[in-house]
């Protein structure tokens, strides 16, 4: 007589507990890719002109940056596509960030008034784009002017330490105790992004927590793997 097989063990669903990793200023890890921009927000409210530019790629983490400083210089955070948005912003009188514009229309008039406006109240105004200023669709000759004017400080898709660093602390956020060897795995194999390195990390946390195992380098390959195999069934 066989013996009845033991039942299987009911599969663990972990609660998404939205865990945001906090990286304010003091816990910002700073490489030669980011060294120029982590300076930039340091140096506010010293500028060297009252209109900045922030430029890099997806994932290089400039819009975090740029919330570290909207938070400590008291900026009004605009959204470029929002109709009316730059213009309020010129009214207002106060630091003003523009996140990621480039890739979208923009109210080139309004945009023109608000970099006069702060410079006429003293204020700053600071812009982050994934394009190079000389790409925005611009046609307004002024503002095109005052644009290429505008000082520019670039970021660097992140380099293998500030990539081994992040993921290092995104582990330590969730209290996960992982060895060194899964970081350098992960590091190796996965885009250059920031958002990235976060999501990964959350997809391993859940993982282990589903199949009740510790973090290691083989559960992250399993993960990097089915996230393959997603990817590929989506490009059919």
């Amino acid at each position: 007589m066989t013996n009845p097989l033991p039942p299987e063990r009911p599969r663990q669903l972990p609660l998404d507990l939205g865990r945001a990793p906090g990286f304010s200023r003091d816990e910002l890890i700073v490489t030669p890719s980011n060294a120029a921009a982590v300076a930039l927000i340091d140096q506010w409210p010293q500028w060297q002109a009252n209109f900045m530019v922030l430029a890099g790629p997806h994932g290089s983490g400039k819009s975090h940056l740029a919330s570290i400083w909207a938070a400590k210089a008291g900026a009004l955070v605009m959204d470029a596509a929002e109709p009316g948005a730059i213009e309020s912003a010129a009214k207002a009188g106060a630091n003003v960030l523009i996140d990621d514009i480039g890739d979208r229309a923009i109210d080139e008039n309004a945009l023109f008034h608000l970099i006069n406006a702060t410079r006429e109240t003293g204020k700053h105004l600071l812009i982050t784009s994934r394009r190079w200023p000389s790409q925005w669709p611009v046609t307004l000759a002024d503002l095109m002017s005052r644009i290429k004017s505008a000082p520019m400080v670039e970021i660097s898709e992140p380099d293998d330490d500030l990539l081994s660093g992040v993921i290092t602390k995104l582990f330590a956020d969730r209290q996960i105790v992982n060895d060194s060897t899964v970081v350098r795995f992960l590091v190796s194999r996965i885009e250059r992004s920031l958002a990235t390195a976060q999501d990964i990390v959350a997809r391993i946390d859940r993982a282990a927590l589903e199949q009740q195992v510790r973090v290691t380098r083989q559960l992250a390959s399993s993960v990097l793997t089915e996230m393959d195999l997603g990817q590929k069934t989506l490009d059919l």
